[in-house]
């Protein structure tokens, strides 16, 4: 709210998906700001009554959901399956968007809360029915517990689909298995502006980009030239040029150009921005149309990227 505040007609944020539903609620559709949040991945915002104002540059957790459904059936062949999964927004919107895409049938849906010392008695109920196929959507805090106490009390050859909040080069260590029976998906940073991006990045920072930076930086670059096609600090102005810089149509702005984006947008030529993380090609509700994902699985090294599925909603 400070940043409101201040004036700011356009803010990059939030991270997290319940920060972001309460301060849209709160904050940015009260006072006619625009929000565009780097990481916040909720199918809950795309319904949001949020007069266009709020946007986001990662996926929806629905589009996940497909995603896991299509490499549980056709890499694993996998006709029924059990989910589990941590207590929250995040956890009960993948599950339920991965139950609603599979083809199969689910045979048990079990929550979990995070952070307990045993996952026992969770395991036994998703594995009662023998299911071809686990998903589990949690963090690694919980993710290391569920696993050992798997592999203690299993043989280890159930095959297991994880999401990106256990995508971690550090899990198979920490749990003390090379956890090949695991993989899993997650959200690729893969836009045409990617390779220039994580260069500059790299030269500023003397570090990788982190798993949501460079939808950070896009969310940031799109604000800025819509707020240039506008013409002047007004949140429902930017929100009504955040689909005309960014989406199919007029010249390319990438990350390496954006200054002459900028520039352009100012002047009223059409432009579509070409991402770090994504060609950015927003719906009406403010969602991305398509995106990237990567499909891995994990060894004693830590995971490596086995495909990558190009996914439209």
């Amino acid at each position: 709210s400070s940043l409101v505040d201040a004036g700011y007609p356009a803010v990059t944020g939030a991270a997290s998906s319940e920060v972001t539903i309460q301060v849209a609620k709160e904050v940015f559709i009260p006072n006619s700001v625009v929000g565009c949040s780097p990481a916040s991945t909720s199918p809950a915002i795309t319904d949001l009554d949020d007069n266009n104002l709020i946007w986001r540059t990662p996926p929806s957790d629905a589009l996940q959901g497909q995603v896991l459904a299509q490499v549980a059936t056709e890499d694993e062949g996998a006709e029924t399956a059990a989910t589990m999964y941590v207590n929250n927004a995040y956890g009960q919107a993948l599950s339920e968007s991965f139950v609603s895409a599979f083809d199969g049938t689910v045979q048990s849906e079990v929550s979990f809360p995070k952070g307990a010392s045993s996952y026992s008695s969770q395991l036994s109920q998703a594995l009662s029915d023998d299911p071809d196929i686990v998903v589990v959507v949690g963090y690694p805090e919980s993710g290391v517990q569920l696993f050992r106490d798997y592999y203690s009390g299993y043989d280890g050859s159930k095959p297991f689909l994880v999401t990106d909040g256990l995508q971690d080069s550090d899990l198979p260590s920490d749990v003390g298995n090379a956890m090949t029976n695991v993989g899993g998906s997650a959200p690729s940073a893969a836009g045409p502006g990617e390779e220039f991006f994580v260069t500059e990045y790299q030269n500023e920072y003397d570090a990788e980009p982190g798993v949501f930076t460079s939808q950070a930086f896009d969310a940031t670059a799109v604000c800025l030239l819509a707020n240039a096609a506008a013409g002047e600090n007004s949140g429902p102005a930017i929100a009504e040029q955040m689909q005309a810089v960014a989406n199919p149509g007029g010249e390319q702005v990438t990350p390496s150009t954006l200054a002459d984006g900028v520039t352009m947008a100012a002047e009223g030529a059409e432009i579509q921005y070409q991402g770090a993380s994504s060609p950015v090609n927003f719906d009406s509700n403010g969602d991305l149309q398509a995106a990237t994902y990567e499909v891995f699985s994990f060894n004693e090294d830590g995971y490596e990227t086995t495909d990558t599925i190009e996914f439209s909603a």
